[in-house]
Protein backbone atom coordinates (compact mmCIF):
# COMPACT_ATOMS: atom_id res chain seq x y z
CA UNK A 1 0.00 0.00 0.00
CA UNK A 2 2.76 2.34 0.77
CA UNK A 3 4.76 1.67 -2.27
CA UNK A 4 1.63 2.59 -4.75
CA UNK A 5 1.43 5.57 -2.60
CA UNK A 6 5.06 6.67 -3.44
CA UNK A 7 4.75 5.89 -6.70
CA UNK A 8 1.16 7.85 -7.01
CA UNK A 9 2.41 11.16 -4.86
CA UNK A 10 3.09 13.25 -7.92
CA UNK A 11 -0.73 13.05 -8.97
CA UNK A 12 -1.43 13.68 -5.18
CA UNK A 13 0.40 16.94 -5.29
CA UNK A 14 -0.44 18.20 -8.32
CA UNK A 15 -4.48 17.70 -6.96
CA UNK A 16 -3.55 19.43 -3.73
CA UNK A 17 -1.49 22.16 -5.51
CA UNK A 18 -4.93 21.88 -7.79
CA UNK A 19 -7.43 22.43 -4.68
CA UNK A 20 -5.33 24.50 -2.41
CA UNK A 21 -3.07 26.74 -4.47
CA UNK A 22 -5.02 27.77 -7.23
CA UNK A 23 -7.99 29.55 -5.45
CA UNK A 24 -5.47 32.11 -4.24
CA UNK A 25 -5.79 33.26 -7.56
CA UNK A 26 -9.31 34.30 -6.98
CA UNK A 27 -9.72 37.91 -6.74
CA UNK A 28 -13.81 38.60 -7.72
CA UNK A 29 -16.67 37.09 -8.84
CA UNK A 30 -15.63 36.80 -12.43
CA UNK A 31 -11.99 35.20 -11.24
CA UNK A 32 -13.69 32.72 -9.44
CA UNK A 33 -16.19 31.28 -11.95
CA UNK A 34 -12.68 31.13 -14.17
CA UNK A 35 -10.97 29.34 -11.43
CA UNK A 36 -14.14 27.18 -10.77
CA UNK A 37 -15.31 26.16 -13.34
CA UNK A 38 -12.26 26.01 -15.95
CA UNK A 39 -8.71 25.89 -14.28
CA UNK A 40 -9.40 23.72 -11.46
CA UNK A 41 -11.71 21.30 -13.56
CA UNK A 42 -9.23 21.05 -16.24
CA UNK A 43 -5.48 20.13 -13.75
CA UNK A 44 -8.01 17.32 -12.40
CA UNK A 45 -9.08 16.19 -16.01
CA UNK A 46 -5.53 15.88 -17.07
CA UNK A 47 -3.96 14.80 -13.99
CA UNK A 48 -6.73 12.11 -13.73
CA UNK A 49 -6.14 11.02 -17.39
CA UNK A 50 -1.98 10.53 -16.45
CA UNK A 51 -3.21 8.53 -13.50
CA UNK A 52 -5.13 6.22 -15.36
CA UNK A 53 -2.65 5.44 -17.85
CA UNK A 54 -0.16 4.66 -15.66
CA UNK A 55 -2.29 3.02 -13.23
CA UNK A 56 -5.82 1.76 -15.24
CA UNK A 57 -9.03 2.29 -13.46
CA UNK A 58 -8.84 2.78 -10.03
CA UNK A 59 -12.14 3.59 -7.84
CA UNK A 60 -10.13 4.54 -4.50
CA UNK A 61 -8.09 7.88 -6.59
CA UNK A 62 -11.92 8.98 -7.64
CA UNK A 63 -12.86 8.92 -3.77
CA UNK A 64 -9.75 10.24 -3.19
CA UNK A 65 -10.05 13.22 -5.41
CA UNK A 66 -13.64 14.10 -3.47
CA UNK A 67 -12.11 13.49 -0.45
CA UNK A 68 -9.12 15.92 -1.06
CA UNK A 69 -11.39 18.63 -2.03
CA UNK A 70 -13.74 18.31 0.94
CA UNK A 71 -11.68 20.65 3.27
CA UNK A 72 -11.04 23.16 0.44
CA UNK A 73 -14.81 24.12 0.94
CA UNK A 74 -14.07 25.42 4.53
CA UNK A 75 -11.00 27.26 3.78
CA UNK A 76 -11.93 29.22 0.17
CA UNK A 77 -15.97 29.15 -0.36
CA UNK A 78 -18.97 28.68 1.30
CA UNK A 79 -21.47 25.88 1.76
CA UNK A 80 -22.75 26.03 -1.77
CA UNK A 81 -19.62 24.74 -3.18
CA UNK A 82 -20.33 21.19 -1.60
CA UNK A 83 -21.60 20.33 -5.49
CA UNK A 84 -17.80 20.73 -6.81
CA UNK A 85 -17.10 17.53 -4.43
CA UNK A 86 -19.04 15.11 -6.78
CA UNK A 87 -18.16 17.23 -9.66
CA UNK A 88 -14.27 17.11 -9.23
CA UNK A 89 -15.04 13.23 -8.65
CA UNK A 90 -17.15 12.38 -12.01
CA UNK A 91 -13.72 14.52 -13.55
CA UNK A 92 -11.60 11.96 -12.32
CA UNK A 93 -14.23 8.92 -12.86
CA UNK A 94 -13.87 10.90 -16.84
CA UNK A 95 -10.26 10.81 -16.38
CA UNK A 96 -9.90 7.61 -15.14
CA UNK A 97 -12.02 6.49 -18.19
CA UNK A 98 -10.56 8.39 -21.23
CA UNK A 99 -7.41 7.02 -19.73
CA UNK A 100 -8.49 2.86 -20.22
CA UNK A 101 -7.70 3.06 -23.89
CA UNK A 102 -4.56 4.82 -23.48
CA UNK A 103 -3.51 2.47 -20.34
CA UNK A 104 -0.56 -0.25 -19.65
CA UNK A 105 -1.39 -3.09 -20.96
Amino acid sequence: MMDKLKKNMVFYLLLLIDFYIVPWFIKNTGSAMIVMLIIIPLICLITSVFYGIRNGFNFWYILIVAIMFAPSIFIFYNSSAWVYVVGYAVIALLGNLIALPLGKR
